[in-house]
């Protein structure tokens, strides 16, 4: 049981880790908008940022993002319980490190949202700077997500006959996303494709 505990923690402080230090990289060194070509057009660093909200949507201002970002803090503190639930349990290995993989994209995420108004200035036509000396863009608990992973693999347009989207431009992979939002998607993409059967026999 120490093990594994053990290495839930130290794998959710290196992905904490490795998450963080990208988005501060970028925030402290690239204008919003402004990308790196690493495999051509097929692998590119764009810095963008979200309100953390699936597709960009958002709702009731200000005080639905604070919301949002006190609802995901309750969710990490169950996640966290539940995580310590199944190493108590001797659940599986594997679904010990995926719910940790969880937890971990988690915690990232929330980490700008809570600190990143606060800490860096806006990223608008200017590198951001670290504890700007006048304040930053934001108040605490409104801080906007950093993604930066871009895979436009495929680049073309829906055909004219195709309903709501005819002749629009169609993108593969669209999203921008982060360390994080891997984190998450991995940890829960291995419970569903190998660790289904684990969960259906929960009581």
């Amino acid at each position: 049981m120490k093990s594994i505990t053990t290495k839930s923690l130290v794998l959710i402080l290196l992905v904490l880790i490795i998450d963080q230090t990208l988005k501060i990289w970028i925030k402290t060194h690239m204008i919003l908008g402004q990308e790196y070509e690493i495999l051509g057009n097929w692998f590119i660093i764009h810095f963008t940022e979200n309100n953390g909200m699936a597709f960009g949507m958002e709702f009731w201002g200000k005080n639905g993002k604070i919301f949002l970002t006190l609802f995901r803090i309750i969710a990490v503190i169950g996640i966290g319980w539940y995580l310590k639930t199944l190493i108590k349990q001797n659940a599986p290995k594997m679904v010990v490190i995926s719910i940790a993989l969880i937890m971990a994209g988690a915690i990232g995420n929330i980490l700008d949202s809570i600190f990143y108004g606060v800490i860096f200035d806006e990223s608008f036509y200017q590198i951001a700077e670290f504890m700007p000396r006048d304040g930053g863009y934001s108040a605490w608990l409104q801080g906007r997500v950093v993604d930066m992973f871009y895979f436009p693999i495929f680049n073309g347009h829906y055909p004219s006959w195709f309903p709501f989207w005819a002749n629009q431009e169609f993108i593969f992979f669209r999203p921008v996303f982060n360390i994080a939002d891997s984190s998450i998607t991995i940890g829960v993409g291995y419970i569903l494709i190998f660790e289904r059967s684990f969960f259906k026999h929960l009581d």
